[in-house]
C-alpha cells in the first residue's frame, strides 16, 4: 500500500527517510525505549536505523500496516515513531504503537501521534477496533492511551516478553469506531499537585524508589502478621511499587508512601483499595515504622486519604478493618473520623490456615451521613 502522510496538528506523520538515520539511532538507544521495545536492537546503531528505514518500514506498509516518522511540522525534526498493524484483517481490527525521542518528551508528542494514528486508521482503513498494548509497568504510556481516547480493557497475562525472553504482562487499551475519541479519565484521580499534606505528614504515590523501605516495613513482625495479601519478598514488593501508578490509573488501588513532613523521611505506607466500584466502597490499610508511632501520623494519613476519596474520587464509603487485638488501630480510625460499624466473625483468612474476626470501621461521604 502507498505510504501516507498524516497531519496530526502538533505533529506530522510521514514516511521514514535517510535524513532520520542519526536521530533514530540516538533515540532508539535510549534506555527507556530499549526497555519497553525489546525487539529493537540494543545498543541501537546507525546501521540498525538505516536497516529499519530501508527494509523494516517499507515491509510494514507492504504487509498492510503503516510505519511513520513522527516529526515537528515546522522543522521536520524527528520526534518519535508510530505504527499501525492489522490484527485479524477480516474483522477490521488493528494495533497501534508509538515511541517518543528523549528530547521530545513531556510535550504532548505521544498523545498527538497516537490520536493521529487512531483517527487515520478508523477513517482511512475502516478499522472498527484499535488496540494499544503497554507494559503493565509503563504508566507513562498508559496515560497517553487514556488521553488519546482509549479505554482500559484489562491485563493480558504473560502476553509480552522482556529482553531476557521472560514473559511479561501487557495492559490492553481499546478504542472503537463508535467511541467519541475524547480523553478517558483515569480510574482514580491524581492527588492535587501530586501529594496530600496536613503539615504533619505528606502522602504521595509509591514509586520504585520506595521498594526497599516498603520491604523493611512489611517485614516487621507486627506488620507482617496483618498482611493477608501477597508474599512479603523483595521481588513482590518491588513489583508492587513499580506498578503503583498503573494500578492507580486502573482505579484498582492508590498505594502511597507516608512521609514525615518535617524531614521527608519514609515513615510508612497507606493504601486505598477500590474493591467495590459499583457500590462506590473502598478499603484502606496502613503501617508505620516504629520510630514514627505515637505521633499522630497514622491518624493524619487515614484522614487525608479518606478525605480525598470522599471529596475528590467519588467514593461514598471508606472502610477499614482491624483485628480484635489491635485497639491502637481502632483509636487511629476513631480520631480520623471513622465510626465502628460491624464485628464480622471469622471473616478473614489467617496466614496459618485459620480464620480471623474483623472489626470494621467506616467513613461516609458527608451528603449520606
Amino acid at each position: 500500500m502507498s505510504e501516507a502522510v498524516v497531519d496530526g496538528g502538533a505533529v506530522r506523520l510521514r514516511p521514514w527517510t535517510d535524513a532520520d538515520i542519526e536521530d533514530r539511532a540516538r533515540a532508539c538507544d535510549d534506555p527507556e525505549i530499549a526497555r519497553y521495545l525489546p525487539d529493537l536492537a540494543s545498543p541501537h546503531t546507525t546501521d540498525d536505523a538505516r536497516r529499519w528505514i530501508a527494509e523494516g518500514a517499507p515491509a510494514t506498509w507492504q504487509a498492510g500496516g503503516a510505519a511513520w516518522a513522527v516529526v515537528d511540522p515546522a522543522t521536520d525534526r524527528l520526534l518519535g515513531g508510530a505504527s499501525m498493524l492489522p490484527v485479524g484483517p477480516s474483522r477490521n481490527h488493528a494495533a497501534i504503537g508509538y515511541w517518543t525521542a528523549p528530547w521530545a518528551r513531556r510535550q504532548g508528542v505521544a498523545v498527538a501521534a497516537a490520536r493521529a494514528v487512531a483517527d487515520w486508521a478508523l477513517r482511512e482503513r475502516g478499522c472498527v477496533r484499535l488496540e494499544l498494548l503497554t507494559a503493565a509497568t509503563n504508566a507513562a504510556s498508559q496515560r497517553v492511551a487514556l488521553a488519546a481516547g482509549f479505554t482500559r480493557e484489562g491485563v493480558r497475562r504473560g502476553a509480552g516478553t522482556d529482553r531476557s525472553g521472560a514473559q511479561t504482562d501487557l495492559t490492553a487499551f481499546v478504542r472503537l469506531a463508535a467511541d467519541s475519541g475524547d480523553r478517558v479519565a483515569p480510574g482514580l484521580p491524581d492527588f492535587p499537585g501530586g501529594q496530600l499534606t496536613d503539615g504533619r505528614v505528606v502522602l504521595r504515590r509509591l514509586t520504585l524508589a520506595d521498594a526497599d523501605d516498603v520491604y523493611a516495613l512489611q517485614s516487621l513482625p507486627e506488620v507482617a502478621k496483618t498482611n493477608l495479601g501477597g508474599p512479603i519478598t523483595p521481588e513482590h514488593l518491588r513489583y508492587r511499587c513499580e506498578r503503583a501508578e498503573s494500578e492507580w490509573l486502573a482505579g484498582a488501588r492508590a498505594d502511597c508512601a507516608i512521609l514525615d513532613a518535617a524531614t521527608g523521611a519514609f515513615a510508612g505506607d497507606i493504601g486505598l483499595f477500590y474493591q467495590e466500584p459499583f457500590t462506590r466502597q473502598a478499603l484502606i490499610g496502613y503501617g508505620l515504622r516504629p520510630e514514627f508511632r505515637g505521633r499522630g501520623m497514622a491518624t493524619s494519613a487515614a484522614r487525608l486519604i479518606s478525605d480525598w476519596a470522599l471529596e475528590q474520587a467519588g467514593i461514598i464509603r471508606v472502610c477499614a478493618g482491624t483485628f480484635p487485638y489491635n485497639e491502637a488501630s481502632r483509636n487511629v480510625l476513631r480520631r480520623a473520623g471513622f465510626e465502628q460499624e460491624a464485628y464480622l466473625k471469622a471473616k478473614l483468612p489467617g496466614r496459618d490456615g485459620g480464620r480471623i474476626d474483623d472489626i470494621q470501621f467506616v467513613r461516609i461521604a458527608e451528603q449520606y451521613r
